[in-house]
């Protein structure tokens, strides 16, 4: 190929990849490059993307091919491709599927044509301990039991394994989508989740039956979940985040599926009953009456001949549930989640234990269809006033965070963005980090408050009247980022975040996704204070939206000010 200087790309060596911005084709090749590249930063005229071990191997796993990732690259690339770098992606696409997991003559083996790899694998420290007796050149038999634990030694050492060994069938429930939904209205599954199933049961093949759905908040992962289930008609067991969630699932299963009331349990800290499809969160199964003791409801996962396994919002599973899913590897898994990004950098776990990423639409892409609605991203940047500042400036480094996050000044913002969006149709969901604030937020305005302490029963009447247009807003603590369904919500004001966490502001964009009537867009407005910690972690939490096709509108204090000003004399 020869230089193009038109073209918005450039490829490196090292694997990182130059993206402008400003470039006509920068959004065509943003796309082309999202399925196995890895944004890294995002200022304003130039992102960085890498292509990692990782972000290949899930775009393999995929179906992608590294031809297919070279050719993307190249047509967008201003300079010729590095010599180098087609044999190294090559070379690291191949590396999956190298090695597999299978059950042949019913004993389960891991396999390999190349004997010399196999010879090198026998003798890695983190392998050979999961290896049994040795069968022929190609192959060792592997006790089932360290099915799991394998495939995250394989991983650790570059050769992650494709599983073809199967699944357990589980015990049979008959179960069927309904055309007409229990609230009368009528139901079908879009083309996306449909197809989302379909990668990942694959017919029932041996190369389905264990992976991650990614989507976007809005999107409907509930329904891909309910239509899985509905695909393998199997026993289920479905891990979601909070006894919100498992009320949303029950609701969303007895609405639109045939089963009855009779079929589906929740297993959580208010009940601890077990059907053929029984809905429990992590927090239940993850606890144990001592730091060091045993987790008494782990045996959850044996208690009944489950066919599916589903993760929801996989991205949150908790560490210790990553040692039980090692142990039921036979069992299918389906992962749920808006992003693949995990905060404690356990992505390989993900992919080694729950599966690698079958199928994944971009959020731009589903907002030109119209199935989640159209979102406008504002960073709103303020001052401190004056005797915080000093406060801020002597504080310890760890305190300046959380000095900066709950800016007082914040509040004023709030109330003027509160009567911007004070139309009859505006549902606004005000959402931090910290309860201080957040209380002292919720009595100025008399505006419910929703935390961590308040009780289900009272959510659910809260989360039911804002519903209902009873009450337009509710100010939420972290409580609010996962899997609660305020379908009505178009305006997010974030006062505060955890750190630089990618996956709380996705999740938090994803409140106010879902599709309304009319063509106003969503907005999400995110309050930072400039010249402290909390702007150099804005930028990070950043990262995956703008990856997505997402771009912040930089805004001072005093635009908005000049805005209602303008408002008042309108």
């Amino acid at each position: 190929m020869q230089y193009n200087p038109s073209n918005p790309l450039i490829v490196q060596g090292d694997r990182t990849v130059l993206l402008e911005v400003d470039n006509p084709l920068h959004a065509e090749a943003r796309d082309a490059i999202a399925p196995f590249a890895e944004l890294e930063k995002s200022p304003e005229h130039i992102h960085t993307y890498r292509l990692t071990s990782l972000s290949l191997w899930n775009a393999a796993a995929a179906g992608m091919t590294a031809d297919a990732m070279i050719d993307a690259l190249g047509v967008y690339s201003k300079f010729p491709l590095p010599p180098n770098l087609g044999t190294d992606l090559r070379e690291l696409v191949s590396r999956y599927g190298r090695v597999t997991l299978r059950r042949i003559d019913g004993v389960l083996r891991m396999v390999t044509a190349d004997q010399a790899l196999l010879e090198e694998l026998a003798r890695q420290k983190g392998v050979r301990d999961f290896l049994g007796e040795r069968i022929d050149a190609t192959s060792f038999v592997i006790d089932d039991a360290f099915r799991g634990m394998l495939k995250q030694a394989l991983i650790g050492v570059g050769y992650p394994a494709e599983d073809l060994a199967g699944y357990a069938e589980g015990a049979d429930l008959a179960v069927e989508i309904r055309e007409i939904a229990r609230s009368g209205l009528p139901f079908k599954v879009r083309d996306y989740q449909r197809g989302a199933v379909d990668a990942f049961h694959a017919g029932g093949d041996a190369r389905g039956g264990s992976g991650v759905v990614v989507l976007p908040c809005g999107a409907g992962k509930t329904i891909v979940g309910l239509t899985a289930l509905a695909a393998l008609k199997k026993n289920t067991l479905v891990l979601t985040t909070s006894t919100t969630a498992v009320e949303q699932w029950k609701r969303e299963i007895l609405d639109k599926t045939d089963l009855d009331d009779s079929m589906v349990a929740t297993y959580t800290g208010d009940s601890k009953a077990i059907a053929p499809v029984t809905l429990a969160t992590y927090q239940i199964v993850t606890y144990r009456p001592k730091k060091d003791g045993d987790f008494p409801h782990f045996s959850l996962f044996n208690q009944r001949d489950w066919g599916l396994i589903i993760y929801d919002e996989v991205h949150l599973l908790p560490a210790p549930v990553f040692r039980v899913t090692a142990d039921i590897q036979a069992r299918r898994r389906l992962g749920l989640t808006a992003t693949l990004v995990r905060e404690d950098n356990r992505e390989e776990d993900v992919f080694s234990l729950i599966g690698p990423k079958k199928f994944d639409v971009p959020w731009r892409v589903l907002e030109s269809k119209g199935w989640i609605a159209e979102a406008q991203c504002h960073e709103v940047r303020l001052g401190l006033p004056g005797d915080a500042r000093m406060e801020y400036a002597v504080a310890e480094w760890r305190d300046k965070f959380r000095l900066a996050s709950e800016n007082p000044s914040k509040d004023d913002l709030v109330a003027l963005l509160l009567d911007e969006h004070d139309g009859p149709d505006d549902r606004v969901l005000v959402i931090g980090q910290y309860l201080k604030q957040l209380r002292r937020i919720a009595a100025r305005f008399d505006v419910p408050l929703i935390t961590g302490q308040t009780s289900n029963s009272e959510r659910e009447d809260l989360y039911g009247r804002f519903r209902r247009g009873d009450i337009r807003r509710l100010v939420l603590s972290k409580v609010g980022n996962f899997a609660i369904d305020l379908p009505d919500a178009n305006v997010m004001i974030q006062v505060s975040g955890t750190f630089g966490s990618r996956q709380e502001e996705a999740q938090r964009l994803g409140r106010i996704l879902r599709p309304k009537e009319g063509e106003v867009p969503a907005s999400f407005y995110s309050l930072v204070t400039r010249d402290t910690r909390e702007m150099d972690f804005a930028h990070h939490r950043q990262l995956f939206l703008t990856e997505q096709g997402y771009s912040y509108e930089i805004l001072d204090e005093s635009d908005i000010v000049a805005r209602a000003s303008t408002a008042s004399k309108s």
